[in-house]
């Protein structure tokens, strides 16, 4: 059964009423040229003869009301419903005239011819049409049940019209039902029709998205299992060895700082992985417009103040002076933060961290530049509960900003500079994403 909604309904409905109405113009259109064609044939014909009757028998016409066809003229002939009489008709003026009439169930059809030499009187040439308008009555039932055969045609090839246009939405539709964080599979485009196949190449990029994710997801559980079990394995190892023997006050004071100590870096741990799913939730924010360059400048305000504490510089290189864009705010300063947090991190006291901002054809990029120690490129930089160099840290930062550009449709890399020591972190924001 069709619901309201159903776009096959809508299309079968849509489809039946424009072709019933075509049918039906076109079928009004037929039988009214048929009918003028013949009424045309009955008065060219009426015309004819009375033409012929007031040319050939003026004698005959003087007298007045009685039927004046004459059997012996070979050029007329005088059917039996066919009537020939004199009329006078005052108000009718010189011109020739016709009149329908009905009597006892019979339909006639007069013409009013006047003649040249009298006044006000006309020959009266009746013609009995009951056929013809039984004719034309066949031919009406005739073409509405036509009509009535073809709307049904049309219906019947609208369902299953209307089968196969949404034949290709039901095969995405049972594929995507069966599909489980456990089976995800990619359509083949190729297959589907080229009106679907955009659509199909939407729902392979999802299906990618979840791909990931999950694996992220899966990665970051395993990830969190293991920086938890082996802090708590060494806490558990210092408090049996501890208690092996009895000590001085000294080492079970030192036994709990130590066990602090790590209980704080788990408590860090926890801390970034609930900032996961608080990130999570911002990626359902509702897009806004902004103007990103006030944005930056906003948030280069803030990260100077942190800079500062830590006795480093922030160099501000942005180029345009305004740039709309709708995107999701917080997704966005979660980058920029991790950017700049790893780069205050790595760059040494009274370096420089240089934020630049700059539109191309590909897109407007966001450079966050530190002179820190560099980073390895043939390592997974964005994997969980990576770190590197000597710093702390649980190793979420660059997990959580590649989730956020991800969620954003933008890209994020890292690299090496060229010129001296540090790492270079790109964020690229497509031109699809402005808003003008």
């Amino acid at each position: 059964m069709l619901s309201q909604k159903s776009i096959r309904e809508s299309f079968i409905l849509q489809l039946v009423s424009a072709s019933a109405t075509l049918i039906v113009i076109f079928s009004v259109i037929l039988y009214n040229y048929i009918k003028i064609s013949i009424f045309e044939d009955i008065t060219q014909e009426l015309t004819k003869q009375a033409q012929i009757i007031a040319t050939s028998r003026t004698s005959s016409i003087e007298r007045m009301g009685i039927n004046i066809f004459d059997p012996s003229l070979s050029s007329i002939n005088n059917p039996n419903d066919v009537q020939v009489t004199i009329a006078i008709r005052v108000n009718q003026g010189n011109v020739p005239s016709f009149e329908h009439s009905e009597k006892d169930d019979q339909k006639f059809l007069t013409i009013y011819y006047p003649l040249e030499k009298r006044e006000h009187y006309f020959i009266s040439i009746t013609k009995d049409i009951s056929n013809t308008d039984i004719l034309l009555n066949k031919i009406l039932k005739n073409i509405l049940i036509i009509n009535l055969t073809a709307i049904f045609l049309i219906l019947f090839y609208a369902l299953f019209l209307s089968r196969m246009l949404v034949l290709p939405i039901r095969s995405l539709t049972n594929k995507l039902a069966s599909m489980n964080e456990n089976f995800l599979q990619m359509f083949d485009t190729q297959k589907l029709p080229s009106e679907f196949q955009p659509l199909g190449i939407s729902i392979n990029k999802l299906v990618e998205r979840i791909q990931i994710f999950v694996n992220s997801q899966k990665e970051l559980f395993i990830g969190a299992a293991h920086e938890l079990k082996t802090p708590l394995a060494v806490m558990k190892t210092k408090n049996e060895v501890t208690l092996l023997k009895p000590r001085e006050n000294e080492k079970y004071i030192d036994t709990l700082k130590s066990n602090n100590q790590t209980i704080n870096d788990m408590n860090k741990m926890i801390s970034n992985i609930l900032e996961i799913g608080r990130q999570e939730g911002a990626q359902f924010e509702k897009p806004i417009e902004i103007d990103l360059i006030a944005f930056l400048k906003e948030q280069i305000n803030n990260y100077t103040i942190l800079a500062k504490m830590e006795e480093k510089n922030i160099i501000e290189d942005i180029v345009p002076i305004s740039y709309k864009i709708t995107i999701q705010p917080t997704l966005l300063m979660h980058i920029l933060q991790n950017f700049v947090q790893n780069a205050i991190k790595f760059t040494p006291k009274e370096g420089n961290i240089t934020i630049q901002a700059y539109l191309t054809k590909e897109g407007f990029f966001v450079c966050v530049i530190d002179e820190g120690i560099g980073i390895d490129e043939s390592k997974d930089l964005f994997a969980p509960f990576k770190r590197y160099g000597n710093q702390t840290g649980a190793g979420l930062g660059l997990f959580l900003a590649k989730n956020a550009a991800d969620a954003l449709g933008a890209k994020i890399t890292l690299k090496n500079r060229e010129d001296t020591k540090g790492t270079i972190a790109t964020l690229l924001l497509p031109l699809r994403k402005r808003s003008l």
